[in-house]
């Protein structure tokens, strides 16, 4: 597969190589020809923004410069946070919509997401927390803005 369009049935998008990632759906999972990175870049793209934009959105509304959540899709309120830093060939993206819980392992995490589904991830419990609180952050501004906005036009 070439092309992928993110949704809301998108869990996480965990690399396999330079060109090649695993994107884990709630009932499916597939292989992209492509780096992480760059499936995250072209669905900013589609769903009418640059990454660069995204991030510096992100940054903007809650001040995070590194290892930045990003609003991918903004209708529904699609948030994908990396797991490191997204110029690493390592990094992961993870759909903050669709986590339910996540634990420690070690030096590991091990995601939980709505549909049962559980992966590892090589990064510390510490680093996902963190990521968490930095998504969430930026879906409340979001929805914040939102509700005042319909409380505008009313």
């Amino acid at each position: 597969m070439i092309n992928y369009k993110i949704n809301t049935k998108t869990l996480a998008i965990i690399p396999i190589s330079n060109t090649k990632t695993k994107i884990y759906e709630s009932d499916d999972v597939l292989i992209v020809d492509k780096n992480a990175k760059r499936i995250i870049s072209e669905n900013c793209e589609y769903y009418g923004s640059s990454y660069e934009g995204r991030k510096k959105g992100t940054v903007d509304l809650i001040g995070v410069t590194h290892k930045s959540p990003i609003l991918v899709e903004d209708s529904n309120n699609i948030i994908f946070f990396p797991t490191c830093s997204p110029r690493l060939k390592e990094c992961s993206w993870i759909s903050l919509n669709n986590l339910d819980t996540y634990n420690k392992l070690e030096n590991e995490s091990i995601i939980k997401f709505n549909n049962d589904l559980t992966i590892k991830i090589p990064v510390s419990n510490k680093i996902i927390n963190n990521q968490v609180f930095r998504a969430t952050r930026l879906e409340s501004v979001l929805n914040k803005r939102r509700a005042e906005l319909i409380e505008k036009k009313h």
